[in-house]
């Protein structure tokens, strides 16, 4: 079984349909890259699979169980919505840190704020906070930040802030998880760091999906591509198909103009 269906999508903001008649499925431990031109559709399909934004039309299941069907009336109760987004770890392209808290704060927040909804809380808050705690100090050091832990978000470098994130989001232990664009804010150097990340993730088999611009990365740790245009997936399929035997001419013209591009900036 599938740990993600998604069947005929549909998003629309004012006269503007986004996302046209989207349906692709992921298997456990598979790599989702999702590429395109800007404008294309891909952060909305996140922000949907998130229930950010809520589609107009579609089905979207996790490990078999319904999330979201827009043929049936939704509940929209905040606590229900919460717990459908666990399914997800998103990662945003601009970290969304809250500035106040420091690292290791901002990756506990959220399982904070979880834990103090369940019975018992009270009783055991100083069990489940010391718990909460060293799963955060245990994720920073995976991130390569033991020395940053207690650093304030405008302390950090954009590639230490973008660990961060992807410690928060793992935090939760999400099915699948998630990645806006998570490199086009940084530079080429700091790129580097947070892409041997992902790839570390995908090595252990998490299961994710990945909005990005990075080519070269793409192709190297994709199970599945899929390429959107105009709201569409216009292609799909492994790696090689994609990158090296486009079947659409519209891939085969994004793929040359990146291509240009990188020889353009001397890469």
């Amino acid at each position: 079984m599938p740990i993600l269906e998604v069947e005929h999508i549909r998003k629309t903001f004012e006269h503007t349909e986004v996302l046209k008649d989207l349906s692709f499925s992921l298997e456990h431990g598979q790599v989702l890259s999702i590429i395109g031109s800007s404008g294309s559709g891909k952060t909305t399909l996140l922000r949907c699979l998130n229930f950010l934004e809520r589609p107009d039309q579609g089905i979207i299941r996790v490990n078999g169980e319904t999330l979201f069907d827009a043929s049936v009336p939704q509940k929209n109760q905040e606590a229900d919505i919460r717990r459908k987004r666990l399914h997800f770890g998103l990662v945003f392209q601009s970290f969304n840190l809250f500035p106040q808290y420091t690292a290791r704060q901002n990756v506990m927040l959220a399982r904070e704020l979880l834990a103090r909804e369940q019975p018992g809380y009270k009783e055991r808050k100083k069990e489940i906070q010391e718990e909460i705690e060293e799963q955060a100090v245990s994720l920073l050091r995976q991130m390569g930040l033991q020395d940053r832990m207690d650093n304030y978000p405008h302390q950090l470098s954009g590639g230490q802030c973008q660990r961060v994130a992807i410690a928060r989001a793992l935090a939760l232990q999400p099915d699948i998880l998630c990645f806006d664009e998570p490199t086009s804010a940084l530079d080429p150097e700091l790129t580097g760091e947070v892409l041997k990340v992902i790839r570390e993730l995908a090595s252990c088999n998490m299961t994710m999906i990945i909005v990005t611009h990075e080519m070269s990365f793409a192709r190297d740790v994709s199970s599945q591509v899929i390429f959107m245009d105009d709201g569409y997936i216009l292609e799909q399929g492994d790696p090689l198909q994609v990158f090296e035997h486009p079947r659409e001419e519209r891939t085969k013209q994004f793929l040359a103009g990146y291509q240009k591009e990188k020889r353009g900036n001397g890469e």
